[in-house]
């Protein structure tokens, strides 16, 4: 008989959880630890890597420890991630040679600035799809091997390895037999060629990355190696990028459809096939995923804080013990009453791209109140969404975007969601598997395992738990919405 369960291994950023599945989406059990932010410096982001690692070994250790029984029904292990955190590790300690550099870091903002300067934004979009922006890893790979004593030098003799969060896993899970990662993680490198699907010489010229350093790229199903677990040998057998794991667990499997993850970041995906859309409006053209060779590609919409405008009211202003709180004090008011906050902590992502601008909260009058405040913070992440969505209408001839696919930690806030529908004019529909981005992980390591036969049979577990539609009167809305459009102008205007 087949063995049905699988395991996801989530490495987020603020945590890292191992998760058990059935093969029908149902949860078994969750172990997860929290995972700490260093900000050395202004617009500094980095976490430890051995933290990672080890955060991620404790958890899938003590979901085998206990649920032994289903472990011995375990087809396959996923991975999904972070993307673009950047690690340099020696090959043959396996040591990190610094900290891993997150993606929400922008120390090197001067350097894609000056790359802009010499025009080179034109070159970098063709080829990888994004835009020559911080968030990606190539200047970050680039700042380490500059400002760390004797790693250029180590990686010019072969004795370093870069990856993203999956391959740093990947190489320590398999005891160092594998350096690899997939396509999705790849796309995100600012150095991976997306049409030729392939590591761009050019590139790595441009930003002065050794190949050396580089890992093998393989189809986000395949066979990743074995990791031990206890006693026993577990297959890797899928691996992706958190936002297109959650495409993947979402089903958005046929062009034209959108999900929407809100976690520390927005991220919205929308699936356009085997079309390779560059974008007119500063989204990003990215890789959704590839299997058995077949490619499917997306536009992106990133935003770099979501869920961290909620953990900024709780933790630098105190307006709340935990998060569940915000919707009640939201709903405490009948509106924001003309306030908008705007979280551009480490700058503007999609479609300003922005690093220089700072969060901004407007409209304050003497008759504000915290509940204001904090109503505002989760009415921005409905008209963040509103900017990408409006720029993915534009970008595919004004198709017709009709339903948001939603999850993320924040889609457990009622209020959120139904802002997010009366915003964008859109069907919110809430799963219920509540992972979707480990589910999608997961589902990647089934087609491989034979659980699934396809992706496409994998869809047949979603199914909505909650329909979120638009009630708020569309002329109203637009009102709010183009408030919004000047609360983000007066953010490009403070400096840091």
């Amino acid at each position: 008989m087949k063995k049905s369960h699988l395991i996801s291994l989530d490495q987020g950023t603020s945590s890292s959880r191992s998760i058990l599945f059935t093969a029908s989406g149902d949860v078994v059990g969750v172990r997860q630890k929290p995972l700490k932010l260093y900000y050395p410096d202004d617009g500094w982001v980095e976490q430890d890597a051995e933290d990672i690692l080890n955060d991620m070994l404790w958890a899938v250790t003590s979901l085998a420890t206990d649920y032994p029984l289903e472990m011995a029904d375990v087809s396959a292990v996923g991975i999904t991630n972070q993307r673009e955190t950047t690690i340099l590790w020696d090959r043959h300690t396996g040591k990190p040679v610094y900290h891993a550099i997150v993606w929400q870091d922008r120390r090197t903002a001067p350097v894609c600035a000056d790359l802009r300067a010499r025009g080179y934004e034109e070159l970098v979009s063709r080829k990888t799809g994004l835009l020559l922006d911080p968030y990606f890893s190539a200047t970050k790979i680039g700042w380490i091997l500059e400002h760390v004593e004797g790693v250029r030098a180590a990686a010019e003799r072969g004795d370093i390895l870069f990856g993203t969060v999956d391959c740093f896993l990947l190489w320590h899970l398999t005891r160092g037999a594998v350096h690899a990662t997939d396509v999705t993680n790849a796309s995100r490198t600012m150095l991976y060629d997306i049409s030729r699907q392939c590591w761009d010489d050019e590139l790595l010229g441009l930003f002065g990355v050794p190949a050396s350093v580089l890992p093998e790229v393989r189809d986000n199903v395949s066979d990743f190696g074995q990791m031990e677990i206890g006693s026993h040998d577990y297959m890797i057998g899928g691996m992706a990028g958190d936002q297109q794991a959650a495409l993947i667990g979402q089903g958005c499997f046929l062009p034209g459809m959108v999900k929407s993850t809100y976690g520390t970041g927005c991220f919205a995906l929308m699936n356009t096939g085997q079309a390779l859309v560059h974008s007119q409006n500063r989204l990003l053209s990215t890789i959704g995923y590839r299997v058995g060779g077949e490619i499917v590609y997306a536009l992106e919409g990133s935003i770099f804080n979501a869920g961290t405008a909620v953990q900024f009211l709780r933790d630098n202003f105190g307006f709340f013990e935990n998060a569940a709180e915000s919707e009640v004090l939201a709903r405490s008011v009948p509106d924001s009453d003309g306030v908008y906050f705007v979280p551009a902590f480490t700058g503007l992502g999609a479609p300003y791209w922005d690093p220089d601008a700072r969060g901004v909260i407007s409209g304050l009058a003497r008759r504000s109140t915290k509940a204001h405040v904090v109503r505002a913070a989760l009415e921005a992440q409905g008209f963040q969404t509103r900017d990408l969505l409006d720029a993915m209408r534009a970008d595919s001839g004004g198709q017709r975007l009709d339903v948001i696919r939603a999850d993320g930690g924040l889609v457990a806030n009622a209020f959120v969601c139904q802002v997010l529908a009366d915003v964008t004019r859109c069907r919110v529909e809430v799963p219920r598997v509540a992972e979707g981005t480990a589910w999608g992980a997961a589902c990647l390591a089934g087609v491989q395992a034979g659980v699934f036969s396809s992706l496409a049979e994998s869809a047949k577990a979603w199914h909505a738990a909650q329909i979120y539609e638009p009630r708020l009167d569309e002329a109203h809305a637009e009102d709010l919405y183009d408030g919004w459009v000047e609360a983000v102008a007066k953010t490009r205007f403070v400096r840091a």
